[in-house]
């Protein structure tokens, strides 16, 4: 499958799961700092789901460097869902969940760019970069809808 057609199933599966109706008049239908930071946090989600995924076997072929990332992606992977949810449906905690994802993707990418050696690791600290910045962008707007 290709990768545009897997981020697009995969954002509509998160949609899915939270509870988003596709009506016309909704706010995700238009441009803006709340549709950016929902894309940017579900394939952040994506990446770092994938990346503990990674992290895992690494750690099981006795790579333990990989344990702090593990756990930062984990978590991050968790907060980046949640913020994407919350986006999408343009929630009244959305500016506490941004803040609190561009600090998550800010530590997340931090934690993988010290494995420099590693393609996937490189792409998650890439994806939490994207991330924090459309979070950081979505504050600044202010949440504009």
């Amino acid at each position: 499958m290709r990768r545009t057609s897997m981020f697009a199933v995969t954002l509509l599966g998160l949609f899915a799961i939270c509870g988003i109706a596709a009506v016309a008049d909704s706010p995700m239908h238009e441009a803006g700092p709340y549709a950016d930071c929902a894309k940017a946090c579900g394939q952040c989600a994506m990446v770092c789901d994938a990346c503990t995924a990674h992290c895992a076997k690494m750690l099981a072929n006795s790579q333990r460097e990989h344990l702090a990332t593990l756990q930062t992606c984990q978590d991050c992977a968790s907060i980046c869902g949640t913020s994407a949810c919350i986006m999408a449906r343009t929630g009244p905690f959305s500016a506490d969940i941004c803040k609190t994802c561009a600090e998550a993707c800010k530590k997340c990418g931090e934690q993988c760019e010290q494995i420099s050696n590693d393609d996937m690791m490189k792409h998650c600290a890439e994806q939490c970069r994207k991330c924090e910045k459309a979070c950081r962008d979505m504050q600044a707007s202010g949440g504009t809808r």
